[in-house]
């Protein structure tokens, strides 16, 4: 049967075609050139990025190639593959890598520096526990059953930094997100507002639409959408957009930011990967498989919150590896800090026991029947209602029998601080 070659693959069989030794390579390798002096002109003119000097150009575009060229070469050598390299670091490098899922995942997620969130239908579950605080930075849409109404309602409600608007299937699809992109961008100007091509005319609808503060970005759809980028496009169509990848697992995306990155030998300008995304180690998580850089590995051994966080873990290291991890201090932990509030001071049980010590409660099914909270791990001071008082001391408490045994014997009584944050977390409703 004759192999069957997506047209990603058509620009590279053509120039294989003519001399089919010739590979392209990773930029930071060098390239043999003893193929290339059998090219035509008009083939060597595209392999100026490679170090290359065109020849026989005569046209204004091949003049502006040889232009760029030359200036290229004054640097030297070395100094233009620096900055080639240099300019892929940069467009491969996100922003963010975000993970839509609840707590305990989404509080362990935002700990280890991905960006979370949540889709439009869903939230964070972490109303039942006063201690903890995840930001919610992205908002997605439910593309299943759309409804632009309800999702910028949403948006507003949440005020979330990225947004998913919509999946568009039509140029007109495309043009309505983009109007209601500009309705968000006079409120929001700094939010990353993401539309979703399902079409090439959406394509460049959404990439030539003019909106104030940050440009819009294209979401490149890999996950279980029924149309996918590559059911429609070609790499070279997504070249030179600002670009953030919906799905797939790290290899897949991997594989595509290459591809959307490196140079070619036509000179297509690099994407610039904004961000991606991807929820997959969660809903393998409860098949009993975790996500390694060497592949799936069997979690049996594994509760199923232990499974994902091995799997974020293994996520960010093969993102820190290859570059695309979002810089050193710019992740959500650095701006929002840790999920759970920690104490201060010393952190009492009924017991008076000091949080250093070991838990007096001996499992999870003994502390279920105490806070009826279904989570297998739990730990107390995720459950626990943080209260300051005037001496300057920091108690968490589970209960609030455990509240009034505490201040009764430390004489804490009508001294505690009431403040902003405060307010929701210490009412009589929270702690009973």
């Amino acid at each position: 049967m004759a192999e069957r070659f997506s047209p990603h693959q058509s620009r590279v069989l053509t120039l294989r075609a003519c001399a089919p030794q010739l590979t392209i390579v990773d930029p930071s390798n060098t390239m043999a050139s003893s193929e290339t002096e059998a090219f035509e002109p008009y083939v060597q003119s595209d392999l100026f990025a490679f170090g290359e000097r065109p020849e026989g150009l005569s046209s204004p575009e091949s003049r502006d190639r040889q232009h760029h060229w030359d200036l290229a070469q004054k640097g030297g050598d070395l100094e233009r593959s620096d900055t080639v390299s240099s300019s892929i670091e940069s467009a491969r490098q996100a922003n963010y890598v975000a993970f839509l899922s609840r707590h305990p995942f989404a509080t362990e997620a935002h700990d280890l520096g991905f960006t979370t969130g949540v889709r439009e239908d869903c939230r964070l579950q972490t109303d039942g526990l006063p201690n903890v605080s995840v930001p919610l930075s992205m908002l997605d849409n439910d593309f299943k059953r759309p409804d632009l109404g309800r999702y910028l309602s949403c948006f507003r409600s949440l005020e979330p930094d990225i947004g998913v608007i919509g999946d568009a299937e039509t140029g007109r699809d495309a043009e309505r997100y983009v109007d209601a992109a500009l309705d968000l961008k006079v409120d929001y100007p700094s939010a990353t507002l993401i539309i979703v091509p399902k079409c090439l005319e959406a394509i460049e609808v959404i990439a030539t639409a003019e909106v104030p503060g940050t440009p819009l970005v294209l979401g490149y759809s890999m996950g279980y959408s029924d149309i996918l980028a590559e059911d429609f496009s070609d790499y070279a169509d997504w070249r030179g957009q600002r670009v953030h990848l919906l799905g797939a697992s790290p290899t897949k995306q991997w594989e595509v930011i290459q591809q959307l990155t490196q140079p070619t030998l036509v000179g297509d300008p690099s994407a610039d990967i904004v961000g991606l995304d991807w929820n997959g180690a969660h809903k393998i998580a409860y098949l009993g498989e975790y996500w390694s850089r060497d592949g799936w590995k069997p979690a049996d051994h594994l509760s199923v919150r232990s499974t994902v966080r091995r799997s974020l873990r293994e996520i960010r290291a093969f993102w820190k590896e290859r570059g695309v991890w979002p810089p050193t201090g710019s992740t959500p932990i650095g701006r929002h800090g840790p999920a759970v509030r920690v104490p201060d001071d010393p952190v009492f049980a009924v017991n008076g026991a000091d949080i250093n010590d070991p838990d007096p409660i001996l499992g999870p099914s003994e502390w279920e029947e105490r806070v009826d909270y279904e989570n297998d791990e739990s730990t107390p001071l995720e459950h626990a209602t943080v209260v300051s008082y005037e001496d300057g001391r920091t108690f968490a408490y589970r209960s609030k029998s455990e509240r009034d045994y505490v201040e009764y014997q430390e004489g804490l009584w009508g001294t505690e601080i009431t403040e902003p944050s405060l307010q929701s977390v210490c009412s009589e409703e929270t702690i009973e």
